[in-house]
């Protein structure tokens, strides 16, 4: 038996996106966010509101990086969606995270999460808060890949991130 729901966006289990940008200061920023995926075989679309300080600091330095949440960093990850940069400027910090500059554009790379999507801005529209993104590389941690240098998927991940989604 199936329940019809109407039109809606409900593509679940999506991952927790987690966008991270330099400020003016080049003081690593974090946001999460749930509302996007891939646009195109090079591109990742999503919709942030202008009013985040990662959205100004996305803006100015044209980059970004979008790592994926995981079980192990919840709570870290659960922390930077509900503390705002405009009030707690070092919150990247505070939630426990380290920065490594990318090789490839002027953005961090969180250093506990395995997986970053390292992007160029490509568009943003404030009056959709549509977010597009070029990829210009995608950076795995070896700790999660297999003796063929494969990615180790785990389907937990997916369950924990969609249950993420649903806290914040």
């Amino acid at each position: 038996m199936r329940k019809n729901f109407g039109a809606k966006p409900y593509t679940y289990p999506q991952p927790v996106f987690m966008i991270a940008t330099y400020d003016e200061n080049g003081t690593p920023d974090v946001m999460n966010a749930a509302w996007g995926g891939i646009s195109e075989g090079n591109e990742l679309s999503m919709c942030i509101s202008e009013g985040h300080k990662t959205t100004k600091n996305l803006l100015a330095r044209k980059a970004f990086t979008v790592s994926m949440a995981d079980a192990p960093h919840m709570t870290a990850c659960d922390y930077v969606g509900i503390v705002s940069a405009n009030k707690v400027p070092d919150k990247f910090e505070k939630a426990g995270f380290h920065a490594v500059k990318s090789e490839f554009v002027d953005a961090p790379l969180i250093e506990e999460l395995a997986i970053a999507v390292e992007c160029r801005l490509k568009s943003y529209d404030a009056k959709t808060c549509r977010l597009v993104g070029e990829i210009v590389n995608v950076s795995v941690d070896e700790k999660v890949l297999d003796e063929n240098g494969n990615y180790v998927f785990d389907v937990l991940v997916i369950q924990v991130q969609h249950l993420l989604v649903l806290l914040v």
